[in-house]
């Protein structure tokens, strides 16, 4: 098995920090899309000529007629003209063109570094885990757009909290992947700072549940929801599970509740790394996430704080991946196991 070398790790843990970065950049153009409601505006999945957008006015009439043959159409927007239309497409097409840049951006390199020899084995089917994740991320995308293209011009809530979640788990893995990369130790790992990035991930999906209802534009009031710490209709659909995924009070409820538990959680977690970068950027980012979160609800969801929310979500997932990174224990190892060690 090849040894990675010093520059091959700083080239790989760039590449990654830069993909890493474009993931950022397209959770931030999903929000907008969403919020814009943009998301049903284009019907068909074309992955290579989907590239090209309208070129011509006969073009976009054959785009619009589609899109009002749709149930959002239908329902929703039956007033809308040609210029509505064109305001909701770009914003879906920029989402779906920089999904398709992402992954040239991560497969080129990935094939580069795999035929040159400067990844090792482990590395390298990491790696291509991560690239079929996102292979299924572009899937899950369709199979959610899909959801509100039949019947009911929403999309799925379960479906769209799974695209969330695919893009955060590459996210992370690709963050942490150029961590490892660029400081190699092994490490044992604490176990506060180890949990909060599951704790936050979970409580984005669960936020991914509250876009996914347009739960946030119910309940804009804080602390309580409207009135209540807990909301008599919380369980008020059969069976009682239906509530966590088709309930507006419950899975905004589920969000506050997770969003209480970090600030226990995320205080406690700066008090014992408040001397290190990792650990005050986490509390930074979490100060600013949770205001984020009460100004868009206390708003009433605009587009801009909701897109600036939800983009919140992937910087404090960032920090605290940072800091589970940062505050592993080292492991003392003996001189002849380091070269071994390094290479692993």
């Amino acid at each position: 098995m090849r040894c990675m070398t010093d520059r091959d790790r700083r080239r790989v843990a760039g590449w990654l920090l830069v993909c890493a970065a474009l993931v950022f950049a397209i959770v931030l153009v999903g929000g907008v899309t969403r919020l814009t409601r943009s998301g049903l505006s284009i019907v068909e999945w074309q992955p290579l000529i989907g590239v090209l957008p309208p070129l011509s006015p006969a073009d976009w009439e054959a785009l619009f007629a589609r899109y009002r043959e749709t149930p959002e159409f239908r329902l929703v927007n039956f007033d809308m003209t040609l210029e509505g239309f064109k305001g909701i497409f770009w914003w879906e097409y920029l989402h779906r063109l920089l999904a398709r840049g992402i992954g040239l951006v991560f497969l080129l390199p990935l094939l580069f570094f795999q035929f040159t020899k400067r990844l090792d084995r482990r590395l390298a089917l990491k790696l291509w885990g991560i690239f079929a994740l996102g292979a299924l991320q572009g899937a899950m995308g369709w199979i959610m757009v899909k959801s509100g293209l039949i019947d009911d011009p929403k999309v799925n809530p379960v479906r769209l909290s799974l695209h969330l979640g695919l893009a955060l788990a590459i996210f992370s893995a690709e963050l942490w992947l150029a961590l490892q990369l660029l400081s190699p130790r092994k490490r044992k790992l604490e176990r506060l700072s180890l949990a909060l990035p599951f704790v936050i991930f979970a409580m984005a999906l669960s936020g991914g549940m509250v876009a996914g209802l347009r739960a946030g534009y119910a309940y804009n009031t804080f602390p309580l929801m409207n009135g209540h710490l807990v909301p008599p209709e919380v369980l008020m659909l059969e069976p009682w599970w239906q509530n966590f995924l088709y309930n507006m009070a419950t899975v905004q409820l589920v969000h506050r509740a997770f969003f209480w538990l970090l600030c226990i959680l995320i205080p406690l977690a700066w008090w014992r790394t408040r001397h290190t970068l990792a650990g005050n950027a986490l509390l930074a980012a979490f100060v600013l996430q949770g205001t984020l979160g009460i100004s868009t609800l206390l708003a009433g969801v605009p587009v801009g704080l909701g897109a600036a929310h939800q983009g919140g979500a992937v910087l404090l997932l960032a920090a605290a991946v940072w800091l589970a990174h940062a505050t592993r224990t080292r492991v003392r190892t003996r001189p002849a196991l380091r070269a071994v060690h390094a290479c692993a």
